[in-house]
């Protein structure tokens, strides 16, 4: 079965339609395929809107991930980020609406482990055949920090920017809100501006969780460093919109894509800067059709959903790392992909069992400037195909 896009409104429809799109009434309806011509003029005008907008500036770098779990895995999940990664916990707290614990490491991005009290606003999101299982657990949110959230929620509303609360909540140490989860990633977007102690995140009220955590020194905690970047899936049909509606939240720039059409996969990157945290979303190049000859990408995206498959973090003397994890009883998708000569060498684990994300280890050696290689992808793609 084909699939039809309309160059108007860029609407996928499955089945057959005329040459007029029932959407918008756009015409010269046409076979779909990802257009990188089309992205790129999206990209330019929303940094020409931005700009005008005075969004320029008003969004930093990443802050904290917050990754929702179910209650009885909150703890297991927190434990194994202590064992298979340099994170440690700084703090751990309950509150009116979640049961949070916070790890942290010097240059990261820290990560909230959540439980949460109240209804679920992402719950629809995790309902796909493979994920069903737990309804609750799915990286969530990204949190930006801003100079300015007043500002910035206030231009973003008049831009028919959706929030998950009408408010601005603030607290003695930040303020804070977050967008509805998007359509097209099934990730939030989260604001935060710090006022006196920057990564403290328990408000007055809070109260101290009573749970003792161990973390053991030396490998493979101590060659595992900050969080490099995390890559999101998404249906072929909304890879432009997702990178275009990630850029209208932040002030990330698309930077390049690769395209594996041996694997029905397009991996593209969006950055701040060279130095920061990056945002990854991997789609296909032709929609769904069936798990057999649609391709890893989009057959994780039709069991899965759409949402983050990995994290990955910087990783020093990333063979040692490796053996040493396997000795804590990590297993993994495939061997360490790439070489020296290469300049990079990577790694995607097995996916955890309390949250569904793949950890990957990189070691980036000596003045290697790129982000990835073509042949280090085709190998990470491909092997995803066992999940």
């Amino acid at each position: 079965m084909g699939k039809w896009i309309c160059p108007k409104c860029q609407q996928v429809h499955a089945d057959s339609v005329s040459s007029t799109c029932p959407a918008c009434g756009g015409e010269d309806v046409r076979d779909f395929q990802n257009s990188d011509e089309y992205l790129q003029k999206e990209v330019a005008s929303v940094l020409k809107e931005r700009k005008e907008l005075g969004l320029d500036g008003l969004v930093k770098g990443l802050s904290c991930v917050i990754i929702n779990t179910e209650p009885d895995h909150q703890k297991a999940t927190a434990e194994e980020f202590l064992k298979f990664t340099g994170l440690d916990v700084t703090e751990a707290f309950e509150d009116a609406h979640f049961r949070t614990v916070v790890l942290a490491t010097e240059g990261s991005a820290d990560f909230l482990i959540r439980s949460r009290k109240a209804e679920n606003p992402f719950l629809e999101l995790n309902t796909f055949p493979k994920s069903e299982h737990l309804p609750n657990t799915r990286l969530e949110t990204f949190v930006f920090e801003t100079t300015d959230i007043e500002k910035y929620v206030s231009i973003q509303k008049k831009r028919g920017i959706e929030f998950l609360t009408e408010d601005i909540f603030h607290c003695d140490n930040y303020s804070f809100i977050q967008t509805i989860p998007s359509q097209y990633t099934g990730n939030s977007i989260g604001f935060i501006q710090w006022r006196q102690r920057p990564r403290c995140y328990a408000a007055s009220g809070a109260k101290p969780l009573d749970w003792k955590f161990h973390k053991t020194d030396g490998l493979p905690a101590g060659n595992v460093k900050e969080l490099d970047h995390a890559a999101t899936r998404v249906r072929a049909e909304d890879r432009d919109a997702a990178i275009i509606e990630f850029m209208n939240l932040t002030n990330y720039k698309f930077d390049f894509a690769i395209y594996v059409k041996i694997f029905n996969s397009i991996t593209n990157v969006a950055r701040f800067s060279s130095k920061d945290f990056a945002m990854v979303f991997t789609s296909g190049i032709a929609p769904y059709f069936d798990d057999e000859t649609s391709g890893p990408t989009e057959k994780f995206a039709h069991n899965y959903g759409p949402r983050v498959h990995h994290i990955a973090f910087r990783t020093e003397e990333i063979e040692q790392t490796v053996s040493a994890l396997k000795n804590e009883g990590l297993n993994f998708l495939l061997d360490l992909a790439g070489s020296v000569e290469e300049g990079l060498k990577q790694i995607f684990s097995s996916p955890s069992e309390h949250t569904l994300l793949v950890n990957e280890y990189i070691h980036r050696y000596g003045d290697f400037d790129g982000f990835f290689t073509r042949s280090n992808v085709t190998l990470l793609t491909g092997a995803t195909a066992k999940q």
